[in-house]
């Protein structure tokens, strides 16, 4: 199981957000520049973030892009499922009731406990305690390089 590069962009993006002064707006092509990431890739992981209220979108001379609400309130989960859709390890462990196996499957409750595992952690990490730990020189992404 592997994070999409998305969710990963995502994440480095709302980082950055979190990093910046009040009101400044960031544009795709900084975000680009910084991470040598595509413009194209970049404004697909935006719209998502912007479509989930995470991101605002400004358009115009002065547009870019700024955080959605504050970075305290946004955690890594809500940036994660921005991106993948909600967490579901297994098909099994979906709406309730779609499994028939959950009744005798000996795995049924470790996927459910796993699940629930990394809900608890993702939901522990904000994007602002994240950018708290980002070094001046690394904010767009909190480490070195966009890999």
């Amino acid at each position: 199981m592997q994070l999409t590069r998305a969710a990963d962009y995502a994440v480095r993006v709302m980082v950055h957000l979190a990093s910046a002064s009040v009101g400044e707006r960031v544009t795709l092509t900084e975000f680009a520049s910084f991470g040598d990431a595509p413009e194209a890739f970049l404004s697909k992981v935006l719209q998502s973030l912007t479509r989930a209220g995470l991101t605002i979108s400004h358009r115009g001379v002065s547009g870019g892009y700024t955080i959605g609400r504050p970075a305290s309130e946004i955690t890594l989960l809500d940036v994660v499922e921005a991106m993948e859709g909600p967490l579901q390890l297994n098909l099994c462990i979906g709406p309730a009731g779609s499994c028939g196996r959950s009744g005798w499957c000996s795995v049924h409750e470790v996927w459910i406990e796993a699940q629930q595992a990394l809900a608890a952690v993702l939901k522990s990490h904000t994007i602002a305690s994240l950018a708290a730990k980002a070094s001046p020189s690394t904010q767009i992404c909190g480490v070195p390089e966009w890999s």
